[in-house]
């Protein structure tokens, strides 16, 4: 009888820890993801193979949005050695997204000009998140405390860190972090 109940137990241990991979699907890649364009129609991850990605959720309207314009740099100066800096707007903190795709991309067009690739609006947080960030969460425990919190994933896929909303894009932690992903 206590090899039915080791069984069992064993068997709800493995079940818990399959509902985590289960949330985010069954992707094993940043890559294999697809997100909506800010444009409209998809944007698959997988374009983004061999390339770093900077997975950064943003907002308009937060104290942060300054950080477009070290965002924007970083992409310029590091796009040509494989960095891609992926924006995902969200109005899940403090409603600081409010607008419409075309009202975003106008708005980090005109005020940044921004021209690195951006979702469309999208769930980052909680039950409703896009199974990407779910994803991401159950890699690596880490998940958008508000805007601008950051992802660094590597060119095969694979989530290497995370960085607070306030790390700023050219910070010697977040540059090293870069290279070092570059460099692989």
């Amino acid at each position: 009888m206590s090899k039915n109940y080791i069984a069992i137990f064993t068997f709800l241990v493995l079940l818990s820890f399959g509902s985590s991979a289960q949330a985010a699907g069954t992707q094993s890649r940043a890559h294999d993801f697809n997100l909506p364009s800010i444009d409209g129609g998809d944007m698959s991850l997988a374009q983004f193979k061999g390339k770093t990605i900077l997975l950064v959720n943003t907002a308009s309207y937060c104290g942060f949005t300054k950080q477009y314009d070290g965002l924007q740099s970083l992409w310029e100066e590091k796009r040509d050695d494989g960095l891609v800096v992926l924006g995902v707007p969200s109005n899940d903190f403090g409603e600081q997204e409010p607008g419409s795709e075309g009202q975003i991309k106008e708005f980090c067009q005109v005020n940044f000009n921004i021209d690195f690739p951006m979702s469309g609006k999208l769930v980052v947080k909680g039950e409703g998140a896009h199974p990407l960030y779910k994803w991401l969460k159950a890699e690596t425990g880490g998940s958008p405390k508000w805007n601008f919190y950051k992802f660094l994933i590597d060119g095969e896929g694979r989530p290497v860190t995370y960085f607070s909303s306030m790390t700023k894009p050219g910070s010697k932690k977040m540059r090293k972090a870069i290279d070092a992903s570059l460099k692989n």
